[in-house]
């Protein structure tokens, strides 16, 4: 997007600013007048006549003024991905609503998800993190009746997993605690690689523990996004834009069907991407649903131990500066809290 001059790229950014707070088409005068330009109503004229050849406006009727595209969006977006719109006062005023009361773990994100939807006057959503390791943590072996035996197996992060066993042969509760010490002195910490190629040497017990314990670290998760809070729906369908039944209809499917939620979130925010902020503008052309829509995406919590996703839905008459600077600082404050306790939040 650098084939715009400066006084272009200025207009589009007035151009876009303006029909966020007012949804009604935009023309030369009411550009020249309100952010006192000082160029003519016929340059301005021609500069918005340059930017709709070039794709980043339209005109909806011959006689009326100008709205943005999708390219349009993403052009201003991109410009204004750095700045904030909150001020001070506004960065303070969220924190103390966040920490104002209650320090059980599920509070903080329903009181998260509920300022991020006021603030922003948009469809809020919220995923508790979940453990980005798989590493060995801990193992207990507990007798229970005859050869039957319980396997608990911790894993960094907090997950936690437990299988009845049917052994060979009966052990005694201390064979089976011996068992398990050992296992956990060895393994603590390791993946299921580095516990497979271990050069240690195993007794009949440990071997046939540690088959299982392999076993049971390289299943693939079946949970990909913990549990979901919601917030700021009546936000959404109140929006003009969402008038149509069809376009409101399928913009709430998507924060309301977990499965499709759940495919948005991974593939955008939690699977091979660098960054921690996206912004969709249209649905990219992916997301067919979320064609009327933009949403801004964010992860928090502590990379490669717990992380979690927030995100807003929209018109693409979105306050971006607003939207971005929010949901960036509420995912800060998320960020801390897991900071402080992460074993809790994995425990959920």
């Amino acid at each position: 997007m650098t084939d715009l001059t400066e006084r272009q790229n200025k207009i589009l950014g007035f151009v876009v600013h303006d029909y966020i707070g007012g949804g009604c088409p935009v023309g030369s005068k009411r550009l020249v007048n309100k952010y006192k330009l000082d160029v003519s109503d016929a340059t301005v004229r021609n500069e918005l006549g340059i930017l709709t050849d070039k794709g980043y406006l339209r005109q909806p009727h011959t006689s009326a003024g100008r709205v943005p595209t999708e390219d349009g969006y993403r052009h201003f977006v991109s410009e204004i991905m750095d700045q904030t719109e909150l001020t001070a006062t506004a960065r303070d005023n969220i924190r103390n609503q966040f920490y104002q009361d209650g320090r059980e773990v599920k509070h903080w994100f329903r009181v998260a998800v509920r300022l991020l939807a006021r603030h922003v006057q948009a469809a809020s959503v919220i995923t508790t993190p979940i453990s980005e390791r798989n590493d060995y943590k801990h193992l207990e072996l507990i007798n229970t009746h005859g050869r039957w035996v319980m396997m608990i197996l911790v894993k960094e992060g907090g997950e936690v997993s437990q299988q009845m066993l049917t052994l060979a042969k009966k052990f005694t509760q201390e064979q089976l605690s011996a068992a398990a010490q050992h296992l956990n002195h060895l393994f603590l910490g390791l993946d299921a690689d580095h516990i497979d190629a271990h050069p240690a040497h195993y007794n009949s017990l440990e071997r046939d523990i540690v088959k299982l314990i392999l076993e049971d670290m390289r299943q693939i998760d079946p949970i990909l996004i913990g549990e979901v809070y919601r917030a700021g729906l009546s936000h959404m369908v109140s929006e003009s834009e969402f008038g149509d039944t069809e376009v409101a209809r399928n913009a709430l499917r998507v924060l309301e069907e977990r499965p499709l939620l759940e495919e948005l979130l991974t593939s955008e925010m939690l699977v091979g991407e660098s960054t921690s902020l996206k912004v969709l503008i249209g649905g990219e052309g992916r997301w067919e649903a979320l064609r009327s829509c933009s949403v801004v995406l964010a992860r928090y919590g502590e990379p490669g131990l717990l992380i979690g996703t927030l995100g807003v839905l929209g018109p693409m008459r979105m306050p971006y500066r607003r939207t971005i600077s929010t949901i960036r600082l509420v995912a800060d404050l998320l960020s801390d809290v897991v900071a402080d306790m992460p074993m809790n939040m994995a425990e959920m």
